[in-house]
């Protein structure tokens, strides 16, 4: 045999024990159906920073793993409020796959706003954190060349729980970057339901998001008041509203990072109340139908760093608090 052929030979047994060692690596996870994949990413190989404990002392401590990574997120209509149960259940597959959980967290265990905010998480709509009910999992699975490592970010709205699942194995046994992510839904029992685009009707937002931003809504920095209006979120909000009785809305204030937090809340909670008073007045809705809170700047849309993002962050949404019929 050539010495060509002899290292032909020998990079492809190579790459075939690469390719095995991918797949060896590589948990199958299953998520209860219906469920619908909203965002998918492969990434380039080197070393990527995984949260590894809680915000504690102002930092974050963090696990360098190296290797290929790729992200998904994935939204599971009628799951909202069973992260817990929905976080141990793919930890059990981890485990039952080799992988040994190295951290687990939840919401204000992990540090809350801080923890939340020094992730990577995909964008809205695609992935949504609640701040007071999200859980984290690090996980690892060692192998002959470098371990590989899943981490699990739940958390959920009214209507509907969220996954991301971040991978990263090892770039010389990985497979192929444009893989699909072996993460598939048990037996579906239905068609998976999209999550609804910013631009969607509102109704189809609050019921496929659990929450809709009422865009044409304008508040200057430090400012509560609304102006005379018309605004077409909100006759969209109180025709969805009127032809459903039965469901119940929070509006939720925001704001810029402009100022101190517990004056910002305030702010925020003003806007709500300013968009509550307006629906009930002119649209002539049932006060019991809806109510109003704020949260200030601890759940912003954009970057705080630009005129545009604090525009986008000085926002109300409505958030369907009660499941449909």
């Amino acid at each position: 045999m050539r010495l060509a052929d002899l290292i032909s030979a020998g990079l492809l047994a190579l790459s075939a024990q690469a390719q095995a060692a991918g797949a060896e690596l590589r948990a199958t996870l299953s998520l209860p159906a219906p469920a619908a994949r909203t965002y998918s990413e492969a990434g380039a190989a080197g070393v990527h920073q995984l949260a590894a404990g809680p915000w504690r002392d102002g930092a974050l401590e963090r696990l360098a793993a190296r290797g290929r990574i790729t992200t998904e997120a994935w939204r599971l209509p009628g799951k909202g409020g069973d992260t817990g149960a929905l976080l141990e259940m793919l930890a059990g597959q981890l485990r039952e796959a080799g992988y040994e959980v190295l951290f687990q967290c939840a919401d204000a265990q992990c540090g809350g706003f801080d923890f939340r905010f020094a992730l990577d998480v995909v964008s809205e709509p695609k992935m949504h954190v609640d701040l007071g009910d999200f859980r984290y999992l690090l996980a690892r699975k060692a192998s002959e060349s470098a371990p590989a490592h899943v981490a699990l970010l739940v958390s959920s709205s009214p209507g509907a729980g969220f996954v991301q699942i971040t991978r990263i194995e090892p770039a010389e046994s990985a497979l192929a970057a444009d893989a699909p992510a072996d993460t598939v839904t048990s037996t579906m029992t239905g068609p998976a339901e999209a999550a609804a685009l910013p631009d969607a009707p509102i109704g189809a937002q609050l019921e496929q998001n659990g929450h809709a931003v009422l865009a044409d809504l304008a508040f200057e920095t430090g400012s509560a008041a609304l102006g005379p209006g018309p605004f077409a979120s909100l006759a969209a909000l109180a025709d969805y509203l009127r032809d459903h009785p039965e469901q119940r809305i929070a509006l939720v204030g925001h704001t810029d990072a402009e100022g101190a937090l517990d004056v910002n809340i305030a702010i925020s909670r003003r806007r709500a109340e300013a968009v509550r008073a307006r629906l009930i007045g002119e649209y002539g809705l049932p006060e019991a139908q809806l109510s109003a809170e704020g949260v200030g700047f601890l759940s912003p849309l954009d970057s705080n760093r630009t005129e545009d993002g604090r525009t986008r962050n000085r926002r109300v949404e409505a958030v369907l608090t009660s499941p449909g019929p």
